[in-house]
């Protein structure tokens, strides 16, 4: 007993494991869905409808989904042979893995599935979408299909043109002549008549597509296009509905206005027209209702009309189309953006960066004002101290002056003297006489010259660029400060270049600095037991002019090497530290460089380079 009940036990357990794993096979079971296409995958409207269903399929299936697309290539035709063979080919392909769910998208596709119901799928499910009710034959629909249908309102059409483009006169209709294309131009017909009395109609339908280019790219003013559909034009040619549009697009002189939400583009006004996205949504819902198990002829659903009308922005500001004209409630689409709309964020932040920009701008150029006051003071004070330093030399150097000046002056008083006597003799001797003028006249001159260049030393002008002998610059100071070498015992040694080149500066300053540097050299000398001052130049870099002066003082302190140069730092007990501060100011404003260098034995050497005159 207890034996049976532990066998009863485990078979129940075994059936329910079995369910389980049936149940998990089966939820594991992917929906298999066709989508059957009226003419081709890619015909507008149609691939709108089909990649929208596709997408919220996949969205809102709680199922995995298999999604298998099938095209009717010969719906413009109605050829029942190859209707036959279509239907074997898709019996043939479904028999092993049936399908779930069928959807056809537009007429050509449902008059198919609604013909051969029987032959193909009698049992499972058909949603019939994106068709006008007038193309459904709901007489013939069974248990097991439903239909999501259009309304066409072409009154509303009409009024749209009128309304956007009051004064239209002519509306040409491009329209196929397939058996479907045909259906609409007479639905167009019977509509339209209420407007004939206010538009003129055009029907392209007796027409080649390539005479209706023609004939659209030369309508009368005050002409509208209105697009139905082309698939097989008047001679027979078959055309793909969005390339056939793009071409009369780029050649009619007229808008073009369409109801077919799915070609809604670059090339259409816009209007009242179906929205391929309400009419995806109401497919899908009632989608997911069959495939949950719900019954098709159960599922009722109000036939969907026009939707908010939609313009083209581009497209109204091509025909200029005021917004004003636009019925109430109107979406605009492709609105090109303002550049603030498109570029906010970047119109900002280049506009911070404007206002920093502008900001540190005006800082800079605040600085650079103080920077220029800053350096015209200095320039100035440096100028006066160049001009008070000048004045102190004078001061102290106005003995030698005295005694350079009275040289040539006592040579004119002895030659004078000589004259006279020579003139006041019995028998006047000229020729000495002469002579002893032409002395004269020399020494004059040599006095002259003495003073001409003390006073240009030391007077207050502006600097003035020529070409310069160095040389002569140090002969000249040389003879300034003669006296001054005779008093200190400082023996003097020049080599100076016969041959340099001149270069281009300031007369004045450049006796300053070489007048400084001398000066300088003397006063370290005054403890030396050996005094010599050397003064030499030469060229030794290519375009430069270098002038060494060297003397055998108690030399530089190798920690003041870097020093020396700078303003108020002095060694000397009543110095003023201006001095050399002064001539690298001036040998820098020179376009040269100046230095100085402890010497071999004891000294220092100072040196500058200036660059030579192209002149």
């Amino acid at each position: 007993m207890a034996r049976q009940r532990i066998c009863s036990t485990a078979g129940i357990i075994f059936g329910l494991a079995v369910s389980c794993a049936c149940q998990v096979a089966l939820a594991a079971e992917p929906k298999r869905v066709m989508l059957l296409h009226s003419f081709g995958r890619e015909f507008r409207p149609w691939s709108e409808y089909a990649k929208t269903i596709r997408n919220e399929l996949g969205r809102q299936s709680p199922w995995p989904l298999e999604i298998v697309e099938h095209s009717l290539l010969m719906a413009e035709f109605r050829d029942e042979n190859a209707d036959l063979a279509f239907v074997d080919y898709l019996r043939a392909l479904h028999t092993r893995h049936s399908l779930d769910l069928i959807i056809s998208l537009g007429a050509p596709a449902a008059g198919f599935v609604q013909r051969h119901r029987e032959q193909l799928f009698p049992i499972t499910p058909m949603v019939l979408t994106a068709v006008e009710r007038r193309r459904v034959q709901y007489s013939s629909l069974s248990e097991n299909d439903v239909v999501v249908a259009l309304v066409h309102d072409y009154p509303a059409v009409f009024e749209n043109i009128l309304r956007v483009l009051p004064d239209t006169k002519t509306v040409a209709v491009v329209n196929g002549k397939s058996s479907l294309e045909q259906f609409w131009e007479g639905e167009l017909r019977r509509e339209a008549k209420p407007f004939e009395n206010r538009i003129a109609f055009k029907w392209y339908s007796e027409l080649s597509f390539e005479d209706i280019l023609k004939d659209a790219a030369a309508l009368p003013p005050r002409s509208a296009i209105l697009w139905e559909l082309m698939s097989v034009d008047a001679v027979g040619v078959v055309h793909e509905g969005e390339t056939a549009l793009r071409r009369l697009y780029s050649v009619a002189n007229a808008p073009i206005f369409s109801y077919l939400g799915g070609i809604f583009g670059q090339e259409t006004v816009g209007g009242p027209m179906h929205s391929v996205i309400e009419g995806s949504r109401q497919t899908v819902a009632v989608a997911i209702r069959i495939l949950e198990g719900e019954k098709a002829a159960d599922i009722k659903v109000p036939a969907i009309g026009f939707a908010t009308p939609q313009f083209n922005w581009r497209e109204m500001q091509r025909w200029g189309i005021p917004e004003s004209r636009l019925p109430p409630g109107s979406e605009i689409h492709f609105r090109d953006p303002t550049a603030w709309e498109q570029y906010r964020q970047q119109i900002l932040a280049l506009f911070a960066l404007f206002l920093l920009q502008s900001a540190l701008i005006g800082w800079l150029i605040y600085e650079r004002r103080l920077r220029h006051l800053a350096e015209v003071r200095s320039r100035s004070s440096m100028a006066e101290l160049t001009y008070m330093n000048r004045r102190a030399a004078a001061e102290q150097r106005s003995a030698t002056l005295a005694h350079e000046v009275n040289q040539p002056l006592a040579g004119i008083a002895t030659k004078a003297s000589a004259a006279l006597r020579w003139l006041r003799m019995e028998k006047p001797d000229l020729q000495k006489a002469e002579a002893a003028l032409e002395g004269i006249a020399d020494a004059s001159h040599r006095a002259s010259d003495i003073i001409a260049s003390v006073r240009a030393m030391y007077k207050k002008e502006p600097p003035e660029r020529v070409p310069i002998d160095i040389n002569q610059i140090i002969l000249t100071v040389l003879s300034i400060v003669r006296v001054e070498l005779r008093q200190h015992r400082v023996d003097l040694q020049t080599q100076l270049d016969r041959h340099l080149p001149t270069v281009l500066g300031d007369k004045v300053q450049l006796q300053q600095v070489v007048l400084n540097l001398v000066t300088n050299a003397i006063e370290v000398m005054h403890s030396a037991q050996i005094r010599m001052l050397r003064v030499q130049t030469d060229q030794t870099n290519p375009g430069m002019v270098r002038v060494s002066i060297e003397d055998t003082g108690t030399g530089i302190d190798p920690s003041n090497v870097d020093r020396i140069f700078k303003p108020l730092f002095t060694t000397k007990a009543a110095g003023m530290g201006m001095g050399l501060a002064i001539c690298r100011s001036i040998i820098e404003s020179h376009g040269g460089r100046i230095w100085g260098t402890p010497a071999a034995n004891q000294g220092s050497i100072f040196q500058f380079e200036l660059p030579i005159s192209t002149a």
